[in-house]
């Protein structure tokens, strides 16, 4: 059972409490400065103003962050060179990534290209950190033997949609992130037992998919609301996370073999859309197109058993 601690505070003012090297696991959505009205608060700041706050709540985030520990941040086009000087040049952290989340819809611009992704620098305590790609692998196009067919490396462009009004999971929150970029996240840069941290809770989703995955999470949030909010999501049963990177849906070719392809369908599920029940349908549709009368032609008691 996941130990989960929701903090209603000042971001700053509570990553002060930590211990020193006291968290696995960094995951930061903080305010873009882009004016954003949060309820109690507006993300409006000077830039200078903005700059120092963002090098000090970074800065209590390297002290608090284990020698093994991973920081991921998300943050818009306007200040993300800036946010990688201070983690780079000031506070001396190792890069590891530089990730775009790449959405399919967004503002839409009649003059200049429209924007469709946020970026996440992803920066490391150190040259020894937790990754398991096992974990976070997608499908393969195809099945041969030489390649592996646990799956590949997702690269660093995600394609995720957006959480939209009308997903039966949406949150009064104006910038709610998809679960299952968290869930990658989380399950690439710890492990069970860890503990996680979310300086920016916002609407929970760190904390949701901690709890579900088994993590310890720590939130902090300002708004008093967003923190209820927060709580009675985490009392919600769950059906699978809200969102799914569309490559899991891929079906291999060559799984002509019948006995290959039973076997390969089952460790797909199991590999790839755990904590995504509801997208089982999608994916079943996915292999009677490709393989139609030989998807038929498995057992029905074989085809229970793969989903």
């Amino acid at each position: 059972m996941a130990k989960i601690d929701l903090r209603c505070g000042d971001a700053l003012e509570e990553l002060k409490t930590l211990g020193d090297e006291s968290v696995d696991l960094i995951v930061a959505d903080p305010p873009y400065n882009l004016g954003k009205d949060y309820g109690n608060n507006h993300d409006f700041k000077d830039f200078d103003e903005y700059m120092a706050f963002t090098k000090l709540w970074l800065t209590q985030a390297k002290r608090v962050l284990k020698p093994h520990g991973t920081i991921y941040v998300f943050m818009g086009v306007r200040f993300i060179s800036y946010l990688y000087g201070i983690l780079d040049r000031d506070l001396q952290l190792y890069f590891n990534s530089w990730v775009v989340w790449h959405y399919t819809q967004g503002i839409g611009k009649t003059k200049g290209f429209s924007p469709r992704h946020d970026d996440i620098l992803v920066f490391n305590k150190s040259k020894d950190f937790v990754f398991n790609l096992d974990d976070v692998r997608v499908p393969q196009k195809s099945y041969r033997e030489k390649n592996n067919m646990r799956g590949a490396n997702p690269g660093d462009v995600w394609q995720f949609s957006h959480v939209h009004y009308s997903n039966p999971n949406r949150q009064d929150h104006p910038t709610q992130k998809p679960e299952g970029i968290i869930e990658r996240i989380v399950l690439a840069s710890s492990n069970q037992g860890d503990t996680v941290l979310d300086p920016f809770s916002g609407s929970g989703t760190t904390l949701r998919v901690c709890q579900q995955l088994e993590r310890d999470v720590i939130g902090f949030e300002l708004n008093p609301t967003y923190i209820e909010l927060t709580k009675a999501r985490l009392a919600e049963p769950l059906n699978g996370f809200d969102s799914v990177d569309p490559r899991m849906e891929r079906v291999p070719n060559d799984l002509t073999n019948e006995e290959v392809r039973a076997q390969y369908l089952k460790n797909h599920v199991k590999w790839f859309l755990s904590h995504h029940e509801n997208t089982l349908e999608v994916f079943k549709k996915a292999v009677h197109v490709k393989y139609g009368e030989k998807a038929e032609s498995t057992t029905e008691s074989k085809q229970n058993s793969l989903f």
